[in-house]
């Protein structure tokens, strides 16, 4: 049976229960807050406050996934989303970073049965003038509002899966 979650999604955001933690790294903080911000606008337009987002930063995109897993953990969250961008410095393979933040996420969700979404980018290419910035800030924008709808969705399908578990 193919059963759509989108639907419900507002009437849980509006329900005033629903919490959601979101995490930022401060590495390029200015292109990673335009997710931020774009995610609060999708979720305000769903009904869900500003005050419902608990808002969390951490240094570098590495250390998101621990304050992740202490979030599930806590009890206080119906999901956890992840924002960070990850760029080639130059000095260590910011794929390997990228990989280990993106597991460790999925390795949270799985431990703790909280949905953890991710808004983590690694750009093929990312160089520190005006052009790339405009472009990859534009580019948080829009997945600032993927992410915000996915956990929406994600948040208002485990709800109805737990109906009918009787849970």
């Amino acid at each position: 049976m193919n059963q759509s979650f989108q639907n419900t999604s507002s009437s849980l955001a509006s329900a005033g229960s629903t919490r959601i933690a979101f995490i930022s790294s401060s590495w390029h903080r200015d292109i990673v807050l335009k997710a931020r911000d774009a995610l609060l606008a999708e979720f305000a337009s769903s009904g869900l406050s500003e005050s419902q987002v608990e808002q969390f930063e951490v240094p570098g995109a590495f250390e998101i996934p621990l304050l992740a897993k202490k979030l599930a953990r806590s009890g206080r969250y119906a999901a956890v989303v992840a924002c960070g961008f990850v760029v080639d410095g130059g000095i260590y393979r910011h794929e390997f970073v990228a990989s280990a933040v993106i597991d460790g996420l999925m390795r949270v969700q799985l431990e703790t049965d909280v949905p953890v979404l991710s808004a983590v980018l690694t750009p093929h290419a990312f160089h520190d003038h005006a052009e790339h910035q405009r472009f990859f800030a534009e580019h948080f924008v829009t997945k600032g509002t993927e992410v915000a709808r996915a956990c929406l969705e994600t948040i208002a399908a485990h709800h109805a899966i737990s109906k009918l578990a009787g849970a």
